[in-house]
């Protein structure tokens, strides 16, 4: 019995959640293309008008543009950030020195405060440089942020063994060869989850791309559809399926490869 309401509660919180993205998806194949035709939740009459004018009609709205951007942004920011906050990681959590235990509590002071209370020091920072209106700008703030969050990279490596880091010295191996042939293999698994949070995070980012980017042939995904008309909400809609598409394809790739880095690991272990 126990089980059973166990289940149906789980099912009902289940479609609570599930009910804005159906909606979405089926707003997105509206045929009028505005939300005030719609009959109560859902169109009144459905078509793929939307998604075909969401590639092709690119005069004042340049979806296909926008999208590249948000790649670009958001693969850059996963290779830089990943390097970065691995190293950060890794460092802290093999290596001794004084200001070890004063940086790692002065991140964790920094991290409970939100990222957007430094907007303000950010544009100031980035005009200094010249980089508004440049995707490169974007991804540097994206990988320079990426290391503080290495705490859980951190508590990975600290699962590792140190006794392998030193068979391996005295076998004769470097510090950057333990890094690179010891503990990177080991850390596959890690390394895919640090790659998709880097992703992920400049894929979907707002407050950042529009406080940067000012030309519209710059925007992002998140700040081109922003800009859209009331009237063109089965645009809007469309391009918010439309770009959830990669995040899908990429975690289900990222799934694999998290298992056999999971199963390779735990045999070199």
């Amino acid at each position: 019995m126990d089980t059973t309401v166990t289940y149906i509660l789980l099912i009902i919180v289940a479609f609570i959640f599930f009910f804005p993205c159906l909606w979405l998806i089926l707003a997105s194949f509206s045929k009028s293309g505005t939300i005030y035709s719609f009959d109560g939740f859902f169109p009144k009459e459905y078509s793929f008008a939307s998604f075909e004018k969401l590639f092709t009609d690119t005069s004042l709205y340049n979806y296909p543009q926008w999208f590249f951007n948000t790649l670009f942004v958001a693969a850059g920011s996963c290779v830089l950030g990943t390097f970065l906050t691995i190293l950060t990681a890794y460092t802290m959590s093999r290596f001794e020195f004084k200001a070890r235990k004063p940086i790692m509590k002065t991140t964790m002071v920094l991290g409970m405060f939100p990222s957007f209370m430094g907007m303000i020091a950010v544009y100031l920072l980035m005009t200094q440089f010249n980089l508004i209106n440049h995707l490169w700008g974007l991804i540097l703030i994206y990988s320079a942020g990426a290391p503080m969050g290495y705490l859980t990279q951190k508590g990975f490596f600290d699962t590792i063994p140190k006794a392998i880091d030193e068979a391996a010295r005295i076998d004769g191996a470097t510090n950057l060869q333990v890094f690179t042939k010891i503990n990177l293999p080991l850390s596959k698994p890690m390394i895919v989850y640090t790659a998709l949070t880097s992703f992920t995070w400049p894929w979907s980012d707002f407050i950042l791309p529009k406080l940067l980017l000012k030309e519209k042939n710059l925007y992002t995904v998140a700040v081109g559809l922003m800009s859209l008309d009331e009237t063109e909400f089965a645009r809007f809609a469309a391009g918010s399926v439309f770009i959830a598409v990669p995040i899908v394809i990429l975690y289900f790739c990222l799934v694999k490869n998290m298992v056999n880095g999971m199963a390779a690991g735990a045999v070199k272990g």
